[in-house]
């Protein structure tokens, strides 16, 4: 049994013994928000939970830091809140009057040698109305001439899967996947349009465009759909005052008080069945438990199947992921060109294909009113890295803030240099989901789901965004619960 010192100085965030066994309990691994929303869905049926986390701190990559004295997010910003479950834990953990939308969501590209306004009327980029894209900017003529010309060509045949990228540009020409679905897909999987999955990335327009003759039309009537649903009526996105990274802090609380033992710096090493249930051993002992959540990326994930479930194992292994940093600067206000701080614009995009260093940049005191709050402050970030195209991640912190300057200079005309700035690295942070990622997923499942008790969870499942990453958790809860004979397991 491990002494309150002993597990102090291996980063437990209780004195409680986690080797402790108890009626109907699960060990979730893993504790990003995955890993908490899957521990806060069990305390609440119930079961018992030990939570172990690897690395030194909760939370994966929603992440709540400090600049210059002011409140940053150095991860993830935000939660899509047209999906009900990022918002609905929020409110159960008692974040729900911290919730607030974008001050501003008016974005650009920064394209062709300009700054151009985001063209309204578009599903993750593709066009369903020309008029704003015309009036953008964003694609020459040429460009906007091949767009027409689609309404000529036969109706195509999309079979099980196929790549964003390689569907889009056979429709409406390759500018279109360029300039705008490369920029706004690349925001959210750090990918590559040309590889990614339809059916996993966009799965509402994979299915719109089986059904339509036309990829526009099929835009258009996912548009006129999405008018008529009013939950579709509000804002598409929310924030939380003092940071998206708050949640997982107050989840992990939230849990705590439910009785879970939650220990960081804690790598689980092996995990066993036994004729009870599971072990999971780490470095300083055991913990018995009747379940398991793994809730943690592949590689970890399948070193653990190894001996369990090796053709879950072997799929896991299989899954690529890109790396990404985050330039985040503190700046005078009054140092800075009025088309960053005059509150208009949220930030804007940039097309791989122009060959910048940075792949966007946030205006987040313009965006959020919680980071404006400093009257003479103003913070603002840059991201760096994609997928095959990490090169410049291999720069040390203080030459991504020069080429994020640097950029930012020929975008927005900023010549000022911060008074602080910090590099945050997401090395491997984003898994990518290519062409058949979603039948990877069913087979991993599948094999999993041989071993009762034990289910699998987070950005590699269902989608890389916040709210799936916590649906992912409940269906991993789910069939814990349902292993363990608990009553809402149908819930």
């Amino acid at each position: 049994m491990r002494t309150d010192a002993a597990a102090a100085a291996h980063g437990t965030d209780r004195t409680d013994d986690p080797a402790a066994p108890e009626a109907r309990h699960a060990v979730v691994i893993g504790g990003g928000i995955a890993g908490l929303a899957a521990a806060h869905r069990l305390l609440g049926a119930g079961i018992g939970v030990t939570l172990l986390e690897a690395g030194p701190r909760l939370g994966g990559k929603l992440y709540a830091g400090e600049l210059a004295g002011a409140r940053v997010d150095l991860g993830a910003e935000s939660v899509l809140a047209r999906r009900p479950e990022a918002l609905e834990l929020a409110r159960a953990v008692g974040l729900g009057g911290a919730l607030q939308p974008p001050a501003t969501t008016t974005a650009h590209l920064w394209t062709r040698g300009a700054l151009r306004p985001m063209p309204r009327g578009h599903v993750m980029g593709v066009p369903g109305d020309l008029a704003p894209l015309v009036a953008s900017g964003v694609l020459s003529a040429q460009g906007l001439a091949r767009i027409e010309a689609e309404r000529d060509l036969p109706p195509a045949e999309i079979g099980e899967d196929v790549a964003v990228g390689e569907y889009v540009a056979a429709r409406l020409g390759r500018e279109v996947v360029d300039r705008l679905v490369e920029p706004l897909l690349g925001g959210v999987y750090a990918g590559d349009a040309y590889r990614l999955s339809m059916r996993a990335a966009v799965p509402q327009l994979f299915e719109a465009a089986r059904t339509h003759a036309s990829l526009g039309e099929a835009v258009r009537d996912l548009q006129r759909r999405a008018a008529e649903q009013p939950q579709q009526a509000g804002p598409v996105f929310s924030g939380i005052d003092g940071g998206i990274g708050r949640l997982p802090q107050a989840v992990a609380a939230a849990c705590r008080a439910a009785g879970a033992r939650i220990s960081t710096d804690t790598p689980v090493r092996e995990l066993r069945r036994t004729p009870e249930g599971w072990l999971v051993a780490t470095d300083t002992g055991t913990v018995a438990a009747d379940a398991v959540v793994l809730a943690v990326p592949a590689e970890p994930a399948a070193r653990l199947l190894d001996g369990l479930a090796p053709a879950a194992a072997a799929e896991l292994r299989s899954v690529e992921y890109a790396s990404m940093a985050l330039v985040t600067m503190a700046f005078r206000r009054s140092d800075l060109p009025a088309v960053i701080t005059d509150g208009r614009a949220s930030g804007f995009l940039v097309p791989p294909v122009d060959g910048r260093t940075i792949k966007a940049s946030t205006f987040s005191s313009s965006k959020w009113t919680w980071a404006g709050a400093d009257p003479d402050l103003f913070l603002l970030r840059t991201s760096v890295g994609r997928y095959a195209d990490e090169a410049d991640l291999g720069r040390a912190d203080s030459e991504l803030v020069d080429v994020s300057l640097r950029d930012l200079g020929e975008a927005v005309g900023l010549a000022a240099r911060p008074v602080a700035s910090t590099v945050t690295r997401w090395d491997g942070g984003l898994p990518q989901y290519p062409v058949g990622h979603l039948a990877r997923v069913d087979r991993i499942r599948t094999a999993v789901a041989a071993l009762p008790g034990l289910a699998v969870c987070g950005a590699l499942y269902d989608g890389v965004g916040i709210p799936a990453c916590i649906a992912s958790a409940g269906k991993a809860a789910d069939v814990v619960m349902a292993t363990l004979g608990t009553p809402g397991a149908d819930h």
